[in-house]
């Protein structure tokens, strides 16, 4: 959505569960999102921020994939190409972030975003570091926007395993795992179950209890703040 920066979900029955699955001692922020989806890769230089921001200020960060268009199955016509370009030229003039629009050329593509979601989810298993894995997960968006590389197939992951310190082949065994394939759809399925409707969105966990701090580009300025703003209210009710 170009006035919200949100690439949304189509509606769901509200399953919103008030807690994650997995509390931790110290605040943690969650970042919920898909490599596919253009406004994550918009939000892309904010959230290294945040990132950041988080590991000077003891909080936790982690990285979840909510799985925009799992499966695909979107016409590749001209009318879904134009609404693409147009998108994408609208979240470069927003955040700057460069896009290829090489993949438009295309006879023939499956916008199907549960492989690179996989993809990450794979990386998190083998790597616990969440600043790798949003590392990653930001070169899957470089590869896809701007090279218009296919990240459906598994080549397309040899040099991004390279860049992460991960050896490709036993990346590509646990991304082609049918153990991956289930870890994923769960994920997709929890990010649903905490009320996420729309990529990119960021939560604060504290104490059990979550905060949804945003949905939809913002700089990382704003969310920075309204992370402060969070973390002091949550102070002052407990």
């Amino acid at each position: 959505d170009a006035e919200t920066g949100v690439c949304s979900l189509p509606e769901t029955s509200d399953n919103t569960a008030s807690h994650l699955p997995a509390s931790t001692v110290v605040p943690a922020v969650r970042y919920i999102g898909d490599p596919m989806c253009s406004w994550c890769w918009g939000i892309s230089p904010a959230l290294k921020e945040v990132a950041t921001y988080c590991q000077k200020h003891g909080l936790d960060f982690s990285v979840h994939v909510g799985g925009l268009r799992p499966g695909g199955g979107d016409a590749w016509n001209s009318s879904f190409k134009a609404f693409l370009r147009h998108e994408w030229e609208n979240i470069h003039r927003v955040t700057g972030q460069p896009f290829g629009f090489s993949v438009l050329d295309e006879a023939e593509f499956n916008y199907d975003t549960e492989p690179a979601c996989r993809a990450v989810v794979a990386m998190k298993s083998l790597r616990t570091s969440s600043q790798v894995v949003l590392a990653f997960f930001s070169s899957i968006q470089q590869q896809f926007y701007v090279k218009g590389a296919d990240p459906k197939q598994p080549e397309f992951y040899r040099e991004l395993c390279a860049e992460a310190g991960v050896s490709y082949e036993e990346f590509i065994k646990v991304f082609l795992s049918p153990e991956a394939k289930m870890a994923t759809l769960q994920e997709f399925q929890d990010c649903r179950n905490w009320g996420v409707r729309g990529f990119p969105s960021l939560l604060l966990e504290r104490d059990g209890r979550v905060t949804h701090l945003a949905s939809g580009y913002t700089t990382s300025a704003a969310l920075i703040e309204k992370l402060e703003s969070a973390l002091t209210n949550s102070s002052m009710s407990s």
